[in-house]
């Protein structure tokens, strides 16, 4: 019998949140700032510009809070899925007794209370009301996606939240290309949720190829298509940049 830590190691932590997939996140972020026009050319031409300087450290502030959110989400759902983890996949660091259950709320209530106290700054209040928002999203999703299949369009919902908390956040609204932005990785995130479903129900319980891994590391190249067609075709390499720090996290840290 496994004995349970008396502290999670930074490594159980690390794979409670699903950190590989962090550079999704970013790169969302960065679309929804680029195309809002919350940050102005300046802040990309000039950035030893202290006036510039600032709406760069507001993007940056934004990623780490949705950055919050979404491990938040991640160690919250294991939370959730505990007993179905303890049956069909004991890999997961609860399970596995890498990290107590005790601990997983710890840090998934942390999350969540950094992701909303670094809104709380920001220059428009729609951002922390669109935060809330999101963080509901969240909750609804990791507590009834096994009981009901229709919960695939708030995991497409919580995506797209992540563009709009950022617009909001940065300009008090939202523009028509940062919703074109929004709606085009929903819809993939949608695709993404319903094929891992599929997966669960595969005779082996696993693809024969690591297809959701490859599919979430395409999420920041597809970001980079968009704001290549809608703004700078020099936003794709940042697009194949997040996808390679993607499959990069994924070698030390499952992201699925």
């Amino acid at each position: 019998m496994s004995t349970l830590p008396l502290r999670p190691s930074f490594n159980a932590v690390l794979s409670l949140c699903r950190v590989s997939n962090l550079p999704t996140v970013w790169m969302n972020v960065l679309t929804a700032a680029a195309l809002s026009g919350g940050v102005s050319d300046a802040v990309w031409e000039d950035a030893g510009n202290s006036q510039a300087a600032a709406p760069a450290l507001l993007v940056v502030l934004l990623a780490f809070a949705l950055s919050c959110f979404y491990c938040g989400g991640m160690a919250l759902n294991d939370l959730c899925d505990l007993e179905h983890d303890r049956l069909h996949q004991r890999y997961r660091p609860i399970p596995a007794g890498r990290i107590t259950a005790g601990h997983a709320r710890a840090v998934t209530l942390a999350l969540f209370a950094s992701a909303l106290a670094c809104l709380l700054p920001v220059p428009h209040r729609a951002g922390l009301v669109a935060g809330v928002m999101l963080l509901f999203v969240i909750w609804v999703y990791d507590h009834f996606h096994k009981r009901h299949r229709s919960t695939v369009f708030a995991m497409a919902g919580a995506r797209l939240l992540v563009y709009v908390v950022t617009a909001f956040a940065l300009t008090g609204g939202i523009s028509t290309v940062v919703g074109i932005a929004a709606f085009v990785q929903a819809a993939y995130v949608l695709l993404l949720t319903v094929v891992a479903r599929h997966e669960g129900h595969t005779a082996a319980g696993r693809y024969r190829w690591p297809v959701i891994p490859w599919m979430l590391a395409a999420m920041p190249l597809l970001d980079g298509v968009v704001l290549a067609v809608l703004a700078d075709p020099a936003w794709l390499l940042v697009g194949v940049v997040g996808t390679g720090l993607t499959c990069a996290g994924q070698r030390y840290v499952r992201g699925d």
